[in-house]
């Protein structure tokens, strides 16, 4: 364990390590909120608690609230990366994937302008696009990678789940759910700049990063008209209807704890 104090900030850096067989593998990276110390009346009985988050802490405070910046000619994953570059100094590597419907807008009809702080804009852009954003400490220490993109729920297999198998369970508890009622068709209204006339289009779930978590496709049960998008480009409102139908797609859930 050690920490880092670093000067631009009063957040107290902390930087969880564990070697294994010679090879560091980063546990934790991030800045203290709260320390806390019980001095004990005996030895050997004194404790210090120390709080914190990830780096995504720093991204949210005030110093971080860049409000009325505009980003002229920029697609929101070329604003994405250019606020995260601000943070080079943790070590922060950004890993942006391009939306599906790449917006740019052009400055003489309309220049985007930053809100809030640097953590709130980033996620509401990635709201907007059916995205997530998080930050992944590692892989060398001091580093860090910050993923705006899909939800990638693809990839190397995990261990099994084992209930009830003698010296193979690892499972204490586990419940999954199935929700019918929660998959909706989102309905985005696009509108002709020239006539002013707007057309209802349906937005299909095409994302391939997100295949069904249920053996049988869950089929839509009702219609969500946005009916906020009329404003929008054709290429935002489609990103719009997306993102709404990435949130309702996820209908199988499951929770229990595990014996790690």
């Amino acid at each position: 364990v050690f920490l880092l104090a670093t000067g631009s900030t009063p957040l107290l850096r902390v930087i969880l390590v564990a070697t294994v067989n010679g090879t560091p593998e980063v546990l934790m990276d991030g800045v203290t909120t709260l320390t806390q110390v019980a001095p004990g009346t005996t030895p050997g009985q004194s404790t210090l608690t120390v709080t914190g988050e990830d780096l995504t802490k720093v991204m949210d405070s005030n110093l971080t609230d860049s409000s009325g910046t505009p980003y002229p000619a920029m697609s929101p994953e070329a604003r994405v990366a250019m606020i995260i570059g601000k943070y080079g100094m943790y070590g922060l590597v950004p890993l942006v994937i391009p939306s599906l419907f790449t917006d740019t807008p052009v400055p003489t009809e309309r220049t985007p302008s930053h809100k809030g702080s640097d953590l709130h804009y980033v996620r509401k852009l990635a709201n907007e696009a059916g995205y997530v954003f998080y930050i992944d400490p590692g892989p060398a220490p001091g580093m860090n990678t910050a993923y705006w993109g899909p939800e990638i729920k693809v990839g190397v297999p995990q261990p099994a789940l084992n209930i009830n198998m003698d010296a193979f369970t690892n499972v204490e508890t586990l419940n999954f759910s199935f929700k019918t009622g929660e998959k909706v068709l989102p309905i985005v209204y696009v509108q002709n700049p020239q006539s002013k006339s707007s057309v209802q289009v349906p937005i299909p779930d095409i994302n391939p990063l997100q295949p069904p978590l249920g053996a049988t496709a869950l089929m839509p049960t009702r219609v969500e008209v946005l009916r906020d998008t009329a404003k929008l480009s054709p290429l935002q409102a489609v990103s719009r209807g997306l993102a709404a139908g990435a949130k309702s797609a996820d209908a199988v859930t499951g929770t229990g704890t595990l014996d790690v």
